[in-house]
């Protein structure tokens, strides 16, 4: 029996994600939110992962936010994400994430099937349909600790807030921000975090 988690932060989403995979094959399947995301994964130990890019909660997930929602992506579970290919900034974190499988959201329910069943088998597997995104992403020109601080801004975190999580200085926090708004050529804060979400940084 394969051991399946899905990740989202939508209740509805996940549950019919789940219900997909117990439908279609031997998996064990649990679904959970981010908030829940770290135990479960400590406690269940999957044989795979599926995580939704689009979904809030994934940038911290994807090392961008600083938080302990890193932790279930550095886990040994090989990493299965759900991508679309208007986003191309996304499938670039990813991929600096080392997810191991990447599938067309706008595909059918079979791939997602498969790609569960190669991953779990110590294979890959990347959908044809993303092949152009993956060339098409952009790198961004932020630091980690740029696109932490940016990150968490973006989730609506206070200077303050930002500054507790990622155990830095208040005026550090400002120099990041100063500094990302500075590379994406943005003329304030909430025009950096547009540029970065629609580029797929954060």
């Amino acid at each position: 029996m394969t051991k399946v988690l899905v990740l989202h932060s939508v209740s509805l989403v996940r549950s019919a994600l789940a219900a997909l995979l117990r439908s279609e094959g031997p998996f064990e399947v649990t679904s959970a939110g981010w908030r829940t995301a770290v135990r479960q994964a400590e406690s269940l130990r999957p044989d795979v992962t599926v995580v939704d890019l689009d979904c809030p909660g994934t940038a911290a997930a994807l090392g961008c936010g600083g938080d302990a929602d890193h932790q279930v992506l550095a886990s040994p579970s090989p990493v299965l994400v759900l991508a679309s290919v208007s986003a191309p900034g996304t499938l670039h974190r990813a991929f600096r994430a080392e997810a191991r499988g990447y599938v067309d959201k706008g595909g059918s329910p079979g791939r997602l099937v498969r790609a569960v069943r190669q991953l779990a088998a110590g294979e890959k597997f990347i959908d044809a349909s993303l092949a152009s995104a993956f060339m098409e992403a952009d790198p961004a020109p932020l630091s980690n600790r740029e696109l932490s601080v940016l990150a968490r801004a973006a989730e609506g975190d206070s200077i303050a807030e930002i500054a507790c999580t990622l155990h830095l200085a208040k005026g550090t926090v400002r120099n990041y921000m100063a500094a990302a708004t500075r590379k994406t050529e943005a003329r304030n804060l909430i025009d950096a975090i547009r540029i970065s979400r629609r580029a797929g940084w954060v």
